[in-house]
């Protein structure tokens, strides 16, 4: 058994099951000792002839009794204690995966999935075994074990008292041993989880590896990480192994000291009349030695049981480390909800930001407001900061207070799912699940109609495609939607917020794999959907934010320009730039295509 401060409330949330799961098993092992005692009578009775039919009847009956009350006890501390340490399991991987979801964007970019899956599986089942098996052994060595030992005292001491010498010697053993098997324990799962990280990276871009014909390349370095994961395992295994042949080799000593000093007792007292106290029988012999195989398991588990807490006490320190992470995005004391709930309207007030542990300045004096109601475009070059301000408003990160307001509120004082309840988001990566369109699409509400998740679809213009799907939209998509396209899943994550009918949407880049024909379509149903509903659009394409209320523009991380599309032609070089290069890049894109048809013609 293993305690700390993650699993002791398991212990007393689950005392009743235990208790009961205890129970059945004292109960089972006071019962296995009970047979040999029938055994060594049976024995005793057929050296002396004093066996009768009718005795040896009742003996078996006996024993039948007991065997069978023995396998309704073990059914009994099976459902008790196995059945509990799974919901123990069930409770405490709960527990982890809400902790993860807490959990801010910088863990997850200084951590690796591999790692954390290592927790939710290999992790987490050292710890259920600890409450299973662990729980088993630990209280059979007490009270099998225990009352086992006290019956061989009783029958003869010395003999007792000279077995428990190498029995000393493999208790040392197996905790010497055990601080070598948790070292192994913890460089097994560190290997576990590099082969992890590294296969699921190479699985999710496989395309990339076929494109750049580095197959083999990959293929040495895995066989270089899979080696790795194999030596620490050897390793592992070899210090177990050992402990283990450690203990057969003292158990095979036990029994001969128990074979040789118990026949020299028998030899010793062969001529003493029955019933004299002194005298050591056969039957005591074997009931001595049955007791002795009863108390095998015991001796056993007593190494098995330091290396099953040194893997479950490795596994739950590193259990307790995530979940001793700290939650970095909470909500403030004084969190208030606004009257009426969230219109819409921003606010950036002198935004600055730096990443949590970096010194690099990524958002500098950011100051502008967008009303309710307004479609706002905000373009700049790749690093601007574009999707970082984003990220700041949906409070993926912390920031000082007073430099976003949401209606008024300063947003450190909103609740966090007040605020994002609010706001409809369309990611830069477009992040698809594997799951069905429908429920892509419909991932924002828990009850969606079909005639709704259809009407968002024509809305961002993938309809189209989803019908010529083989399920239309029961089609499962794949891994990230691996089956779709970059524009189709543009699309459907334009849906999948659209469906919220958000008081603010979001979008991020979220024009770049399509056309210029469909975004046109789209935009112009957004348009038409949002009326008197706040918009931002982050976008390279000036098309994309050309009709936009107001224009930010934002460059190394600072506002250099806020305006119309017309205002900023005139006001703003960097915009004017921008315009014209994008002109002459759908100038040269037209020659060249042209060129094609006059070259078909």
């Amino acid at each position: 058994m293993i305690f700390g401060k993650h699993v002791n409330r398991f212990y007393v949330k689950y005392a009743f099951s235990f208790l009961l799961g205890i129970a059945a098993l004292i109960a089972v092992d006071y019962l296995q000792l009970i047979i040999p005692d029938i055994i060594g009578a049976i024995v005793d009775g057929l050296e002396t002839g004093t066996l009768t039919e009718l005795i040896l009847r009742d003996h078996v009956w006996n024993i039948a009794l007991l065997a069978g009350s023995i396998v309704v006890g073990r059914f009994f501390w099976r459902i008790f204690i196995f059945g509990t340490s799974r919901k123990i399991d069930f409770d405490l991987r709960n527990g982890l995966f809400s902790h993860a979801e807490k959990l801010s964007e910088r863990y997850y970019q200084e951590n690796k999935t591999g790692g954390l899956m290592a927790l939710f599986t290999n992790d987490l089942e050292a710890v259920r075994q600890s409450f299973a098996m662990g729980m088993i052994m630990f209280f059979d060595v007490i009270f099998l074990g225990g009352m086992a030992f006290y019956k061989m005292f009783r029958m003869d001491w010395g003999m007792t008292l000279l077995a428990t010498i190498p029995l000393i010697m493999i208790s040392l053993l197996a905790a010497f041993i055990g601080r070598i098997t948790r070292a192994k324990f913890l460089a097994r799962q560190q290997a576990f989880e590099n082969m992890s990280d590294f296969t699921q990276e190479n699985f999710y871009g496989i395309g990339v590896i076929k494109a750049f014909v580095n197959e083999l390349r990959e293929m040495r370095t895995f066989r270089k990480v899979n080696q790795d994961n194999y030596d620490k395992n050897v390793a592992f295994i070899k210090a177990y192994t050992m402990m283990h042949v450690a203990i057969e080799v003292f158990i095979t000593l036990i029994r001969i000291i128990i074979i040789a000093f118990g026949g020299y007792l028998v030899y010793r007292t062969f001529g003493l009349p029955e019933g004299d106290p002194g005298k050591f029988t056969v039957g005591n012999l074997s009931t001595y030695t049955s007791y002795f195989g009863t108390m095998v398991w015991p001796m056993m588990a007593i190494g098995r049981l330091i290396n099953m807490r040194s893997q479950a006490k490795a596994s739950l320190d590193r259990i307790g480390v995530f979940l001793d992470q700290p939650v970095e995005i909470t909500d403030a004391p004084d969190a208030t909800v606004p009257e009426g709930g969230i219109q819409g309207r921003i606010a950036f007030n002198h935004l600055t930001f730096r990443y949590p542990g970096s010194r690099a300045t990524v958002l500098d004096d950011i100051h502008f407001t967008i009303e309710k109601g307004q479609t706002v475009g905000i373009i700049g070059r790749t690093g601007s900061g574009k999707t970082t301000m984003v990220d700041l408003l949906l409070r993926l990160y912390n920031l000082d207070p007073g430099q976003i307001f949401v209606d008024e509120v300063d947003i450190m004082k909103l609740p966090i799912r007040t605020l994002r309840d609010a706001v409809g988001y369309v990611p830069q990566d477009n992040f698809i699940f594997s799951d069905t369109v429908r429920n892509n699409i419909a991932f924002a509400e828990d009850d969606v109609s079909l005639e709704r998740i259809v009407d968002m679809a024509e809305k961002s213009d993938v309809a189209g495609n989803i019908d010529e799907f083989p399920q239309r939209y029961d089609t499962v998509v794949g891994e990230r939607g691996v089956t779709l396209s970059g524009g189709q899943k543009q699309r459907v994550s334009i849906a999948r917020a659209l469906i919220k009918d958000p008081q603010i949407l979001i979008m991020d880049d979220s024009f770049s794999a399509v056309d210029t024909k469909t975004e046109e379509i789209v935009l112009k149903n957004i348009k038409a959907l949002r009326q008197g509903k706040t918009t931002m659009i982050i976008a390279h394409r000036i098309s994309t934010i050309k009709e936009a209320d107001q224009i930010a523009v934002i460059d190394e991380g600072r506002l250099v320009a806020l305006g119309s599309h017309r205002d900023l032609m005139t006001t703003s070089p960097l915009y004017k730039d921008m315009v014209l290069r994008q002109k002459l890049e759908e100038a040269v894109e037209g020659g060249e295509d042209d060129g094609e048809e006059n070259q078909k013609g």
